[in-house]
This record gives C-alpha cells, sequence and structure tokens, in this order.
C-alpha cells in the first residue's frame, strides 16, 4: 500500500511538471517616436522551455486601438512562436501605453505584454529630421484620385482596386483609413512596399444611403510630405432587381 502511494505521488509529481513554458526575450517594448498615421508593430519572440507543446488560446488587447496575432498552431518543446501587437496611430496623438494579456496552458496561464510610444504629427516629426533624412523617406504616389462604382445597391460591399507606388528611399509602410462615413475598410492588410515597387490596395465601401453619393477616405502612413486622399462615389438604390433584365427571344426575363 505503502509503495502504491509513492508510486501516485511520484506520478503526480512527474505530471505536475509536465507543462510548457512561455519564456519571452521581453515582455515590454518602447516604440519611441511614432509618426501619425503608421500602424506601429512589433513582434513578441517566445520559446518554449517546457516539456510540453503550448498552445496559445486567445491574445486579448487592452484597446480596439491595438489589434493583436499570434503563433495559431502548438509552439512544441524547443521550438519558438510569436505575440504580434499593432498599434494604429492614426488620429491619436501623443503618449500611448497599451497592454496584451496572452492566455494559454503554458505554467503561466495569463501573460501580459505592454508596448508604449509617443505619437508625433507629421508637423512635429519633420523638424527633427536632417535634410538628409527626409530625402531619403518614403512617398507614396496613387494611379487615380477616385472611383466611381455606378449605380449599386444598398448593403453591397464592393471594393476598389488602386495601385500605390513608392517612389521614396525607404519604405512606404500604410496606415489607417478615414472617411467621414465610417463606411471604407481595407479588404485586406496592406504590405510594406520597397522602394521604387508597387502594390494593389483594395478598398470596400459599405455605403448605405441612398442617392448619389461621394465620400474622401485619406489613406495615412509614414510618407512625411503628407498622407494621400481618394474620392469613392455611387449612387445607392434600394434594389437593383428591377434593373437586372436580360432580353432573351424579345422578352425580358430576370437573371438567374
Amino acid at each position: 500500500m505503502k509503495k502504491l502511494l509513492t508510486l501516485c505521488l511520484l506520478a503526480f509529481a512527474v505530471a505536475a511538471r509536465a507543462q510548457g513554458v512561455m519564456q519571452f526575450e521581453t515582455d515590454n517594448h518602447d516604440f519611441g517616436n511614432v509618426p501619425e498615421g503608421t500602424m506601429a508593430t512589433h513582434e513578441f519572440k517566445f520559446k518554449n522551455t517546457g516539456n510540453q507543446p503550448v498552445v496559445i488560446a486567445n491574445v486579448q488587447a487592452s484597446c480596439g486601438c491595438t489589434t493583436p496575432d499570434w503563433t495559431k498552431t502548438p509552439v512544441l518543446p524547443g521550438k519558438t512562436g510569436i505575440i504580434k501587437a499593432m498599434y494604429s496611430s492614426a488620429g491619436r496623438p501623443g503618449v500611448f501605453n497599451k497592454t496584451v494579456t496572452v492566455t494559454s496552458n503554458a505554467a503561466e496561464g495569463s501573460k501580459v505584454l505592454s508596448i508604449k510610444g509617443t505619437v508625433l504629427t507629421k508637423d512635429q516629426i519633420k523638424p527633427m529630421l536632417t535634410p538628409a533624412q527626409l530625402a531619403a523617406s518614403p512617398h507614396m504616389v496613387v494611379d487615380q484620385s477616385s472611383h466611381d462604382f455606378g449605380k449599386m445597391e444598398a448593403g453591397q460591399q464592393p471594393s476598389a482596386r488602386f495601385v500605390v507606388k513608392n517612389t521614396g528611399k525607404t519604405e512606404l509602410v500604410l496606415g489607417a483609413l478615414t472617411s467621414g462615413c465610417y463606411c471604407v475598410g481595407y479588404k485586406a492588410t496592406p504590405k510594406p512596399i520597397a522602394p521604387g515597387q508597387s502594390e494593389v490596395v483594395e478598398l470596400l465601401y459599405t455605403q448605405r444611403q441612398l442617392g448619389q453619393v461621394s465620400d474622401v477616405v485619406t489613406i495615412a502612413s509614414n510618407d512625411l510630405s503628407g498622407d494621400a486622399k481618394i474620392t469613392l462615389k455611387a449612387n445607392i438604390v434600394r434594389d437593383l432587381s428591377g434593373n437586372s433584365m436580360v432580353k432573351e427571344s424579345a422578352t425580358a426575363v430576370p437573371f438567374k
């Protein structure tokens, strides 16, 4: 009986030690000065120094201005994973201090990571840079300044494609979109654009106001010369079905 109890206690102790461990290189990051309009991004890297896989259940940001991402697959012992924190600085000049909370099956089930920095407007940043630094900055050029969707049904979400080129000398990073209607968003998060390169950027339009509409969209970036402005236009109707007719043997029939 005593031997059985000893074996049970030993098995319990082994099971208790059988856990993943998230060892982070650092649990805080200071961005320093961040140009307004850019997406300040940092990857917190960790290594699983335990003896069981680490599975991250969720990562929760302390505010809507911070978007987290993380390694979705189990991190095996000895392997590494990341927690990415992305802070949108558009329209948020001043000091920021935010956190992301990581929930996992690791020995430390809840881990808090922090980011901080100071968002400066472009007018604040320009005097701090030398002429050489200004000349080396990125520059955004959009292939068209407007897009007309024509007639569209309320509730639809069409997209408009634009080609953005970086004619500057350093990487161009596109930031948040702003508009008076709050009805425009990226179809996919835009990638950083290398000097001399171009990327296709798609904007989703979810305007529901009926009639002829026109909305000016501002695309923020780390281009110190200013942000890009694009005008989206459309004629919003309640229902397009009445117009969805084709001729078939001289008889009008609706689309099937």
